[in-house]
């Protein structure tokens, strides 16, 4: 038979354990190229710059 626990661990008690386990949003700050969205110390997917060099070439979006 599999062990099984003594006592019935509250919500509370399980909630105090969970704590930490919050998702947090992505930090984002503006491309200081383009102005858009992104997340700090990556190249820019829109304009493809990262410390005001190129370093991603950025294709032309096709339009549908």
């Amino acid at each position: 038979m599999t062990p099984l626990p003594k006592q019935k661990i509250t919500k509370a008690r399980a909630g105090k354990r969970r704590a930490h386990q919050a998702i947090t949003p992505p930090a984002v700050v503006p491309c200081p190229q383009c102005g858009e969205k992104k997340r700090p110390h990556r190249a820019c997917p829109t304009c493809g710059t990262y410390n005001g060099e190129q370093v991603i070439e950025i294709k032309a979006k096709k339009k549908k």
